[in-house]
């Protein structure tokens, strides 16, 4: 099991000092216990090495975001498609009160401490991510099953032009080729007939845009205001909460027709609802960690893991012909893609930003050894 210090589980120990007790209070302790109890195997952290600490968070910010993603997959579907709740624009409001109130609960206890994050760069990023919850949605409504996937798998090389354009990252022929090995691997599972319309591919195209850039700013905006993934949660989850269940309504009525406050409401309704919304706490939160952590690229990538665990779970669960030859074979595919991916991207040079040559007189002259590449200025 994983090893943490007991000074965690004993606040009033008296040979703590000042420093121990805020980093005591600090989320990412949170995260550790949180997010590993999702973890199939048990995991051994040693308490003087960095690197395995850091690879014992890494993989169970990666555990604690498939396992609730492919939750609230499951959950939606069991509610959209047994009890007729097709109201996804509405539901995904709801998703970001309950998450609202979570991020409440911690700022009261002290778990979030104060921060800023300017209302342009929120501003930015409530339209990015509105944009892309309302374009998916469209999306679906107005393309064949076989285009959406096909644009929800282009999110990959756009978010890699965002990383070559903004961070100036330089991905080495392996990089690059395991990438397209996930792309040809998810396709093969997930595409089927493939037709496309005006409208249709607008639409699509809005939506991979401003996932993509959604994707990439939570990333930017964690860096450059020094943000936690709880900080950056707490300032976006209020404004997405109270823009979606505005619009919510009157977006799901154009879509489906049905008016959400005209459903037939029940217990298990209401409970499938609630459990929605519950399991959305970890999925909002587990995405801005990954993201942070990592990259948009990297969520993407690894992130189609789900796509694959969503297929078999489906398969037990609604759809027993869904799982064929083919869509084995693309499954196989893929997680060798990943498998190539996480090596490549690890490697020196695998991943990394451009250097920039500064005359050496300057360099010698004030000891600065560092090749980090400029900063993206908002």
């Amino acid at each position: 099991m994983l090893n943490i210090h007991c000074k965690y589980f004993f606040p009033h120990s008296s040979t703590q000092n000042r420093k121990e007790r805020n980093q005591r209070r600090q989320p990412r302790c949170l995260l550790i216990i949180f997010a590993t109890a999702f973890c199939s195997s048990p995991v051994t952290m040693a308490p003087g090495s960095k690197a395995n600490k850091k690879s014992t968070v890494d993989a169970a910010a990666w555990m604690f975001n498939v396992v609730t993603s492919v939750g609230i997959i499951i959950v939606n579907k069991a509610l959209m498609a047994t009890y007729g709740f097709s109201f996804a624009t509405t539901l995904t409001g709801l998703h970001f009160a309950t998450t609202t109130l979570m991020t409440l609960v911690l700022r009261c206890l002290g778990y979030i401490q104060p921060s800023h994050l300017p209302f342009t760069e929120l501003l930015k990023f409530i339209l990015f991510a509105n944009f892309s919850i309302v374009g998916m949605n469209v999306s679906l409504m107005w393309n064949s099953v076989g285009f959406y996937q096909i644009a929800k798998l282009s999110m990959i090389p756009v978010a890699c032009l965002l990383e070559v354009v903004f961070d100036k990252i330089r991905y080495s022929r392996d990089t690059k080729l395991s990438i397209g090995l996930v792309l040809v691997g998810v396709g093969v599972c997930t595409v089927t007939d493939v037709s496309v319309n005006t409208k249709g591919f607008v639409a699509a195209f809005v939506a991979v845009w401003s996932t993509a850039l959604q994707q990439y700013y939570v990333h930017y905006l964690q860096r450059k205001y020094s943000l936690t993934s709880f900080n950056l949660l707490g300032h976006t989850a209020p404004a997405q909460a109270a823009t979606l269940l505005i619009v919510g309504p009157f977006l799901d009525f154009w879509l489906t027709e049905k008016r959400v406050d005209m459903y037939d409401y029940n217990v298990v309704s209401l409970m499938f609802i609630t459990l929605s919304c519950t399991i959305a706490i970890g999925t909002n939160l587990s995405q801005f960690i990954c993201i942070g952590r990592f990259t948009a690229v990297s969520f993407q990538v690894l992130g189609h893991m789900k796509t694959i665990l969503v297929l078999i779970m489906g398969f037990f669960f609604f759809d027993r012909d869904g799982l064929n030859l083919h869509v084995v074979i693309g499954m196989i595919i893929a997680v060798l893609g990943m498998i190539w991916y996480g090596n490549a991207s690890s490697k020196p040079g695998g991943k990394e930003k451009k250097s920039y040559s500064l005359p050496t007189t300057r360099q010698q002259k004030n000891g600065d050894d560092s090749d980090e590449g400029p900063r993206l200025k908002a």
